[in-house]
């Protein structure tokens, strides 16, 4: 019996197409697997060809936010002392709160002195905002750092904001502590305990913005006096 080509065509023409679609979910699975090991590497590793969106120079100790945004890691930390004191700096790229930053895995590895400090620095921010009660007793642990930055914070003449609030609920706490302890060797002068502590805060906030104020002055005056004894002729 003779065949034709008409006849065998269609046959291989399914058989073709049946081990294509065989294979082609193969093939898939590997170009989403490698597509995944890029995006990746991409998410462990700063962009190529990019610069530190703050400093505008290359990566120095690379970290990325949980945004996705990628900082030196110094940079952003610096933004954050002047930023924020018990929260989270926002992203200077997306405003969104950087909560966790991953620095890149590379740098686990490296024995500088001063990438080890911007990593301890890096771990000791992600241990502060981590949520929930370690969040809470990490920031307790870390309170003399945060009245610390509260208070430079303050005395700085360029930022408006004076932590009124968070002050005056501190000296409310100083008060009931005062009072439950039942001590008496603060004069009132008629004035309840609470409202002795309550005008003793303010006046501590406008004494350190006073202070800041002068301190800025004076570094000022160096400033100017250093330029001038530069441009003297020798």
């Amino acid at each position: 019996m003779e065949v034709t080509a008409d006849e065998v065509l269609p046959e291989v023409n399914a058989t073709a197409a049946e081990f294509l679609d065989q294979n082609e979910p193969a093939e898939e699975e590997q170009m989403e697997r490698d597509n995944g090991g890029e995006r990746k590497r991409e998410r462990e590793t700063p962009p190529e060809d990019d610069c530190c969106p703050i400093c505008f120079s290359s990566f120095t100790v690379p970290c990325r936010g949980n945004c996705g945004h990628w900082y030196c890691g110094s940079c952003i930390l610096q933004y954050w002392n002047y930023a924020a004191v018990s929260k989270p700096c926002k992203c200077p790229m997306c405003v969104r709160h950087i909560t966790t930053l991953s620095p890149e895995a590379s740098l686990q590895e490296r024995q500088e002195q001063e990438v080890k400090e911007v990593l301890a620095k890096i771990r000791r921010y992600n241990r502060l905002f981590v949520g929930g009660l370690t969040g809470f007793l990490q920031k307790l642990k870390e309170l003399p750092l945060l009245i610390k930055r509260m208070v430079w914070r303050m005395m700085d003449p360029d930022t408006n904001t004076l932590y009124f609030h968070e002050v005056r609920i501190f000296a409310m706490l100083m008060s009931t502590l005062y009072t439950a302890a039942e001590f008496s060797f603060i004069p009132t002068g008629g004035f309840r305990i609470v409202t002795v502590f309550d005008y003793c805060a303010i006046a501590m906030i406008l004494i350190l913005r006073v202070v800041g104020i002068y301190r800025r002055r004076r570094l000022a005056q160096r400033v100017r006096h250093i330029a001038a004894a530069e441009l003297e002729p020798e």
